[in-house]
């Protein structure tokens, strides 16, 4: 049973910078609604699983309180995106400048859309990590496919069962809102299960390379705000 040392890799630190660009790719690409094989959905669809891919490639090989230390940052690289975009679109524009009105329907989100974004990823995040953490304990560490698909169906549907009402409660009818949570849950978690044998691949090589697969044992703090414990 490995034990998790203070040192970060090199590789670690790549997958917390993908983890960190594709939660910001895929929350720019929520703006877009498309059909998918005759489900409504949002863009970010194509590229929001992959943080959580990378979320338990993360908690597989370096546990849960890196993980914890991963969502907590791609939280707040978000926040700073979102933050000095809204600065972009409040400066006034120049005399040549005629896309206003474009910028501010792309990354003008509305309050409740981006506290609904925050919430919901920070608890489905750090759901599918614990969930991810306390199986592999669990099962001895066997059963990868299913604790990822497993994890990642209940992120998922923490994640939108926060977002949608937060977001649409009120301009959405119920029941649109209810089909929202189902499809998207339900949807990413078809994403887990279509690229699994590329996450297995995957986890297997950053185990080898870092010859390291923690276990998380009792001593584990579960605390979702202890941070800078890893």
């Amino acid at each position: 049973m490995a034990r998790l040392h203070n040192k970060v890799s090199l590789l670690f630190v790549v997958l917390t910078v993908m983890f960190c660009v594709f939660l910001i790719l895929a929350n720019i690409m929520e703006v877009k609604v498309v059909n998918v094989c005759g489900f409504t959905a949002t863009a970010g669809l194509m590229v929001f699983p992959v943080s959580y891919i990378i979320n338990d490639c993360i908690v597989e090989v370096y546990g849960f309180s890196r993980a914890r230390l991963v969502v907590w940052l791609g939280f707040f690289m978000n926040l700073i995106v979102v933050l000095f975009l809204q600065l972009a679109i409040i400066l006034p524009g120049d005399a040549t400048w005629t896309g206003q009105e474009a910028m501010e329907m792309v990354f003008g989100s509305t309050p409740r859309i981006l506290v609904g974004s925050f919430l919901a990823f920070i608890c489905g995040s750090l759901v599918n990590a614990y969930v991810m953490s306390r199986m592999k304990v669990l099962t001895a560490g066997k059963g990868f496919s299913l604790r990822a698909i497993l994890s990642t169906l209940f992120g998922e549907s923490v994640d939108s069962t926060i977002f949608f009402p937060i977001a649409f409660y009120g301009v959405l009818p119920l029941s649109t809102i209810f089909a929202l949570i189902w499809t998207q849950a339900v949807l990413k978690t078809l994403y887990e299960v279509l690229v699994l044998p590329v996450t297995i691949r995957v986890v297997r090589k950053v185990k080898a390379h870092e010859n390291l697969d923690v276990f998380d044992t009792d001593d584990v703090d579960y605390s979702w705000w202890k941070i800078t414990k890893v």
